[in-house]
């Protein structure tokens, strides 16, 4: 191996908090466990179904929405901030839901939406009834717009989920959305708004919250004159410290709000957290919502759209533990979320072609085994890297993206904004199988699915794997109670090879390999393996696409 002398000390250590090295489980309810066979999960079968969690052996849950809303985006249209819509049970059943994961040593966390409601919201239906200049109106970013009679929107920004990021109303006033228009942007400049949340974090941390995943963190503040922006409107915010900030994006503005936030749960105690999902590049930039004042962890999206390289692996991971070393923060690890093509797919399209939300339009099908073994691969080596790790909800089954979902049962509003040009990410959210022979695969009790399961789920299915050695399920249970055993997210991590085929390094005792090259390469004499994500050859020597973590 050429040896290179570069260590990595995260933040924390032996007296490290819980969330700077938990696994962190994302439940997407609707899709994980359907308690009263409507074809729609619930809070009564994710209950149900905790002790896969404890067996998987994670440390807290990440629950998508459960309010109120009229489901224009799958629930991250909230209505009522402080109830639970009746799609997915009764304030009753989370209260049942937080006590039982408890019970278990699993910790909470709940979605935050924060940077827009529903417009079924009664602040915006009172906004719309209200009119222009009223304080109803300035709860939300409403503006005249431009030209003629005021018929063209205020500025040109787009929607993230396509067409134009505004909406006019019948007063001839128009508001902004930066997503769908059932999503209206709150402005959080108005003093009201800010105290509106603290209020609703108040309400879940007293039912018994460990914290708030925040929905669009980089979002809330706007450039305040609403400036043209002449650059791609993706909510990924930039690449170089020293660029423009997009003016809806990542504004430093955003900093006070949850400096103000983190003030309010450490009155709380008992170690509450805020997780940023923020789209912020570069890392610098990003971990600037993870400094001691300000938030806990912040999604790490760099790492998840990096190339299935050893250059790409190796940047993406230095950058982002010197980045969270400087503030003192943990790195958070993830690969697959709800809104992200799953890992296991993604991860079998040509390299340097990433697909952030859903198989492009004329894409071929991609190879199903080659995006397992890389996944599996990838899972190995985030699995061994310090700080805390995040898991989608199936990719513990080697869960693949349904790739061949009928056009018409699509739901993600990004289909149609975009005028069927982007499918969306409705592919990652299929309902998960849990037993190959059962109704709806175990999802529920009934063949009831708000979005069709295909044929192959069968084999993914939780009882085809239980027990099996070399199942991908098996393959997470060793790997995260190794984890475990030899704190590997503690660190510290040292390279041993960044080379252009091979990535090593060691954390504490152990020493960790991928193979990205095409030539299998070999294990030092006597080497102890512990586990590895695909069997090595015959001769002992680590194929391409493998991770392997043994003991020298």
């Amino acid at each position: 191996m050429n040896t290179d002398a570069t260590q990595q000390q995260p933040a924390g250590g032996p007296a490290a908090r819980w969330w700077t090295e938990a696994v962190i489980y994302q439940i997407y309810p609707r899709s994980f466990a359907d308690s009263n066979g409507d074809g729609v999960g619930d809070l009564p079968g994710i209950t149900s179904r905790l002790g896969h969690l404890t067996e998987l052996d994670v440390d807290a849950v990440w629950l998508s929405p459960f309010y109120p809303s009229p489901q224009a985006d799958a629930g991250y249209d909230v209505a009522d901030y402080r109830d639970v819509d009746p799609l997915f049970g009764t304030l009753a059943d989370a209260d049942k839901m937080i006590a039982e994961a408890k019970s278990r040593g699993l910790r909470v966390i709940v979605d935050l939406v924060p940077n827009h409601t529903s417009s079924a919201h009664r602040w915006f239906q009172a906004a719309l009834a209200a009119g222009p200049g009223s304080p109803e109106r300035q709860r939300y970013v409403f503006r005249d717009g431009k030209g003629a009679q005021g018929a063209e929107p205020p500025n040109d920004w787009q929607s993230v989920f396509g067409g134009p990021a505004w909406t006019r109303v019948p007063d001839g006033q128009w508001y902004l959305h930066l997503f769908d228009t059932g999503q209206p942007d709150l402005n959080w400049d108005n003093p009201e708004v800010r105290a509106e949340f603290l209020d609703i974090l108040r309400f879940w941390l007293d039912r018994g919250v460990d914290g708030f995943r925040v929905d669009v963190a980089h979002g809330l503040i706007k450039q305040a004159d609403l400036a043209d922006w002449q650059e791609p409107h993706e909510i990924l915010s930039g690449q170089e410290v020293d660029r423009p900030r997009p003016p809806m994006w990542d504004q430093d503005g955003v900093h006070e709000i949850y400096r103000e936030w983190r003030r309010l749960l450490d009155s709380y105690g008992g170690d509450r957290i805020l997780v940023a999902e923020a789209w912020v590049e570069p890392a610098e930039r990003l971990a600037n919502y993870v400094r001691p004042d300000e938030m806990h962890q912040a999604f790490n999206f760099e790492y998840l759209l990096a190339a299935w390289t050893a250059p790409a692996q190796y940047a993406v991971i230095t950058r982002s533990l010197e980045a969270t070393d400087a503030v003192a923060a943990p790195t958070t690890w993830v690969l697959s979320n709800h809104d992200v093509i799953r890992h296991a797919t993604r991860l079998a399209l040509p390299i340097g072609a990433p697909r952030p939300n859903g198989i492009g339009i004329g894409d071929p099908q991609p190879d199903a085994a080659l995006g397992l073994r890389r996944a599996r691969a990838a899972t190995l080596l985030m699995l061994a890297l310090p700080g805390s790790a995040y898991l989608y909800q199936g990719e513990e089954l080697g869960l693949p993206e349904h790739t061949t979902l009928p056009d018409e049962a699509r739901q993600d509003p990004t289909w149609d904004r975009s005028d069927h040009t982007q499918r969306g990410r409705d592919g990652c959210r299929v309902p998960i199988p849990w037993e190959a022979d059962a109704p709806s695969y175990g999802f529920g009790p009934t063949d009831a699915s708000w979005l069709p399961q295909p044929p192959l789920w069968a084999e993914y299915a939780l009882d085809r794997q239980r027990g099996v050695p070399g199942s991908t399920y098996e393959l997470y249970r060793t790997a995260l109670r190794l984890r475990r055993e030899h704190g590997l997210a503690r660190g510290p991590l040292s390279w041993l090879s960044s080379g252009d085929e091979v990535l090593a390094f060691t954390n504490g005792a152990l020493t960790v390999l991928t193979n990205f090259g095409e030539a299998s390469v070999p294990l030092p004499d006597g080497a102890e393996v512990l586990v590895t994500s695909a069997p090595l050859d015959d001769d002992g020597r680590v194929p391409t696409d493998v991770t392997v973590w043994f003991r020298a």
